[in-house]
């Protein structure tokens, strides 16, 4: 009876040069000691300029191909079924220009962003009649609820983000960071579809 080996693709590989692939570059193997060494170290995939900077490596042809290298072997899949090779080869430092430009541009719009919302929901008459409410006196400027008022919208966006700089406040990810996740996940999806070889991709006429 042929011996099982088990296979987990990684679903995200970066390199920042080009290489050989080799099976523990793109899989988690769980096989014997001696066994799982000389897998570990089968070259898969050589990675050439002409791959650009994402490549695909189906389970499928991966095990195709070490089925014809070992034949005496049974490899089975866990998980996902490719691997996403993404090739970036030089990481250049960023422009201090083009960062101060976008941080004050962001900075600018957020703060017209609430500026308008408060414009538009009345909140300084808001405040005004609240002051009134409470003290029996009007008064155009009621600071005692205004700067608590500013504090509390700084305090909870940084709670709400859950980041001070690189600090987190708990583990709980912030909404961004979901957002940033699914959209990672679809693109992934969309990458693994359309740059793997083994699908038909061409419209049909």
């Amino acid at each position: 009876m042929s011996e099982i080996v088990y296979l987990r693709m990684k679903k995200n590989v970066e390199l920042t040069y080009l290489k050989e692939l080799t099976l523990k570059d793109i899989a988690h193997i769980s096989a014997s000691s001696q066994l799982k060494r000389k897998l570990e170290k089968t070259t898969i995939y050589r990675i050439t300029k002409k791959d650009r900077n994402i490549v695909i490596i189906d389970s499928f042809l991966v095990i195709d191909y070490l089925g014809d290298l070992f034949g005496n072997l049974e490899f089975q899949i866990v998980g996902p079924p490719q691997s996403i090779i993404r090739i970036k080869k030089h990481k250049k430092k960023p422009n201090i220009v083009i960062v101060a430009t976008v941080w004050l541009l962001l900075f600018i719009g957020t703060g017209m962003t609430i500026m308008n919302f408060h414009y538009d929901v009345s909140m300084q008459e808001v405040q005004q009649k609240l002051h009134f409410l409470l003290t029996g006196e009007e008064k155009k400027y009621p600071l005692w609820i205004q700067i608590p008022y500013s504090f509390g919208l700084g305090i909870g966006m940084l709670l709400f983000f859950n980041h001070w700089f690189t600090k987190r406040f708990n583990e709980e990810p912030s909404p961004l960071e979901v957002e940033i996740f699914n959209y990672q996940q679809n693109l992934d999806q969309y990458v693994s579809y359309y740059e793997n070889k083994l699908n038909d991709t061409k419209p049909y006429h």
